[in-house]
């Protein structure tokens, strides 16, 4: 019988992740002579055995597709809500692996992904991840598909902004994704001539960011676009988080932590936006607007370059799969490709280094990086 091999995708949609099932598929199919089960919604359709056979007709006409064909959702196989309460599944999703005869199962998604994948490594499955996210921000490899279409509208957007600043004379605030990295804020402000870049490996201070602006002002240049990355803190933040981090036991701390998983990242990420875009305006003296870009920047059709990156992470998925090598994140390397083990990478972020070429060159452009 031929290898039964089973893929899922997880976590936030990205563009990218139909043409990974498809270079997946193909090269498993048509070169290694593979068979390939796709299930739905990420892990609970492994758990709910919600699955569809992704053979050529599948497979076909989907490259240049947005999201997942699939479907996805944010479940965890260890902390899945079954009927209102929160099991450990991991032990049903072994189960359903073997149901389903699977040689390995190939799991799509970002940094959540990687670690739940690992989870599942460790209880003896089979498996091979890629990764996705626009956020650029998983481990150990050069690139996530997702990030070049995402840093392309995030460009678009800005360059869009620029026109409705230069004629009403005003500060404009774009909030950008991201999650805790700032790849997607830093490239799309630097390629769309943002005149200040927030990230979150930066702190910034307010005042320094007002300074600049009425720098602009006074030598006659009468807005300013301000890219700011949702996860970006002020120094005032980042020293409360440090305290925080120093007295992980304290009450405080954990109401703290109660509280922000109550309230969703966009939530925290728009209160931000609002706060800091009128702290500015009263510093300044300059009427200020917001832009979130918010889910705009996960949809659409994929770019040429995540089509090709996409692709190639899948193809070499399918030969790595052929080798029986296991329990590994296949990353881009390059113009080639690396199985990284799982262990190297789940739990890890990609920051973006202080010394980046992209930090670099904004400096060197006078860009304001608020510190």
């Amino acid at each position: 019988m031929s290898k039964m091999i089973g893929v899922l995708t997880a976590g936030g949609d990205s563009p990218g992740l139909n043409s990974a099932l498809r270079g997946i598929g193909k090269a498993a199919i048509e070169y290694h002579g593979m068979q390939v089960v796709g299930f739905r919604d990420g892990f609970r359709g492994l758990v709910e055995n919600r699955s569809i056979p992704l053979d050529n007709s599948q497979l076909s006409g989907i490259l240049t597709l947005g999201g997942t064909i699939l479907g996805t959702s944010r479940d965890k196989p260890h902390r899945m809500n079954i009927g209102g309460k929160i099991l450990d599944m991991t032990d049903v999703i072994l189960e359903k692996y073997r149901l389903n005869h699977l040689e390995a199962l190939v799991c799509l998604g970002g940094g959540g992904t990687q670690k739940n994948a690992l989870r599942l490594k460790q209880k003896g499955l089979n498996v091979v991840t890629l990764p996705k996210t626009i956020d650029n921000d998983v481990a150990m490899t050069d690139m996530t598909f997702g990030f070049d279409t995402a840093l392309g509208i995030a460009t678009d957007a800005i360059d869009r902004l620029h026109s409705t600043a230069h004629s009403h004379h005003r500060i404009i605030v774009v909030e950008i994704m991201g999650h805790q990295v700032g790849w997607l804020a830093l490239g799309s402000g630097l390629s769309g001539g943002a005149d200040v870049i927030l990230i979150p490996e930066i702190p910034y201070d307010t005042n320094k960011i007002a300074e600049a602006i009425l720098r602009r002002s006074h030598g006659g240049k009468r807005f300013s676009i301000v890219a700011l990355a949702e996860g970006a803190l002020s120094h005032e933040e980042y020293k409360e988080l440090e305290s925080g981090e120093d007295n992980k036991k304290s009450e405080d701390k954990k109401k703290k932590e109660k509280k922000k998983e109550e309230i969703p990242l966009e939530l925290l990420a728009m209160n931000k936006t609002m706060g800091l875009a009128q702290e500015l305006e009263k510093l300044t003296g300059l009427e200020s607007r917001i832009t979130i870009l918010g889910h705009l920047q996960r949809g659409g059709t994929p770019s040429a370059a995540d089509r090709l990156l996409s692709t190639r992470l899948g193809t070499a998925c399918a030969d790595i799969i052929a080798t029986k090598t296991y329990g590994v994140m296949v990353a881009a390397r390059g113009e080639g490709t690396e199985a990284v083990p799982l262990e190297e990478v789940a739990g890890k972020i990609k920051y973006v280094p202080l010394e980046h070429p992209w930090v670099l060159s904004a400096r060197r452009l006078g860009v304001c990086l608020g510190d």
